[in-house]
């Protein structure tokens, strides 16, 4: 039988290879079998503190194409929508919710693998818009991504571009959350034990990721986005209904 640490040590190198790959969805991967393996107390931190690395190593990797000009706005969009994701959280039916935006994430992407999305122009509030809805959904539902992902999709950047502003985003909000984490006492010695277990395997698997994306054409890139933010889509209907653990 597979023991804690190499279990740990799998899911995080297969997280960082997903992420490598896509420049998101290292917790769409791990955190529901963290869960299996541990409380939702010590395997949301981790998962934060994983997300911080690999996206440090991938800032740095796609440090050419990082324009913050076009991060900016998407976290000055997101730190509201943070807030008012908690209060969501607090004063919804959260069920239904996470029902339907998971009907619109299938949806969507089933969409734009039939019929090829078309670059749009985005209004001067779009990159706020998309970045509250990431904060919203993140901060209540522990799903945040889509909005920023389908933004920077229908944006018609390259892949180096989209990748690259989805990192840097992911990585200042994993920055701010890891530190409420820390400051509320949710990261102790038992979660920094873990890290050190997870973080080389999560580097391989990230490097292993990003060997794979080199190799891949724009519309590739983008079908594979597609089919993870299914995979997004099944789960939160999945939790909301019950079929998985709450992160």
């Amino acid at each position: 039988m597979i023991d804690t640490y190499s279990a740990i040590a799998a899911i995080s190198f297969f997280a960082g290879l997903v992420q490598g790959l896509t420049g998101f969805g290292s917790a769409l991967v791990a955190m529901p079998l963290y869960l299996l393996l541990l409380d939702a107390r010590t395997a949301v931190p981790l998962s934060i503190l994983n997300g911080v690395i690999i996206t440090i190593y991938l800032c740095l990797q796609l440090k050419r194409h990082l324009d913050w000009r076009k991060i900016l706005p998407l976290l000055l969009g997101c730190m509201p929508g943070i807030a008012a994701g908690i209060y969501l959280l607090k004063s919804a039916d959260n069920t239904w919710i996470k029902i339907l935006l998971g009907i619109l994430l299938i949806g969507y992407a089933l969409f734009s693998l039939k019929f090829k999305p078309r670059t749009i122009k985005m209004p001067s509030f779009g990159p706020y818009a998309a970045g509250f809805a990431t904060g919203v959904i993140g901060s209540a539902f522990s799903a945040g991504g889509p909005p920023a992902i389908i933004y920077t999709m229908l944006a018609g950047w390259s892949k180096d571009s989209i990748k690259a502003t989805l990192s840097g985003l992911f990585l200042v909000a994993g920055i701010f959350i890891a530190c409420a984490h820390w400051f509320s006492g949710l990261t102790n010695f038992l979660v920094l034990q873990y890290l050190t277990v997870s973080a080389i395997p999560l580097i391989g698997g990230v490097w292993s990721g990003s060997r794979i994306y080199s190799r891949t054409t724009t519309e590739s890139y983008i079908r594979i986005i597609l089919f993870l933010l299914i995979g997004l889509g099944a789960l939160m209907i999945a939790s909301a209904t019950g079929l998985v653990s709450e992160t």
